[in-house]
């Protein structure tokens, strides 16, 4: 009896532990950002998008290369290498609220910018 008692307290006390990190995968989402929409034109399709703390965004190259995604202000998000390739991606995780500005710089000068907002 007194073995089942402290099983049952050690499965408690793993899950209580488990809880109490903060190890919760099932609640963060990847949401793809194209660079270049599918018509052809020099935009991120969305260019506008929202998303939860945790949460990731995969960019994707999908017409008119060269693309990157430049975010003003945060050098850690940011990737400067120009993918050429279609489907060649990056993923990048947002893990604090605010939003965030970014661009391509081949495109900047024909209106190719974005907005992450992150709640």
């Amino acid at each position: 009896m007194i073995s089942l008692v402290r099983s049952f307290l050690s499965a408690i006390c793993a899950l209580a532990l488990l809880f109490s990190v903060g190890i919760n995968p099932l609640h963060a989402a990847t949401t793809e950002i194209k660079l270049g929409t599918d018509s052809g034109m020099l935009a991120f399709e969305p260019s506008n998008l929202t998303i939860s703390a945790g949460d990731s965004v995969k960019f994707v190259n999908n017409k008119l290369a060269p693309h990157n995604a430049v975010f003003d202000g945060h050098e850690e998000l940011s990737h400067t290498d120009l993918a050429f390739a279609p489907g060649e991606s990056w993923t990048e995780t947002f893990s604090t609220a605010g939003t965030y500005v970014f661009y391509c710089e081949p495109h900047r000068g024909a209106g190719m910018e974005g907005k992450i907002i992150v709640q």
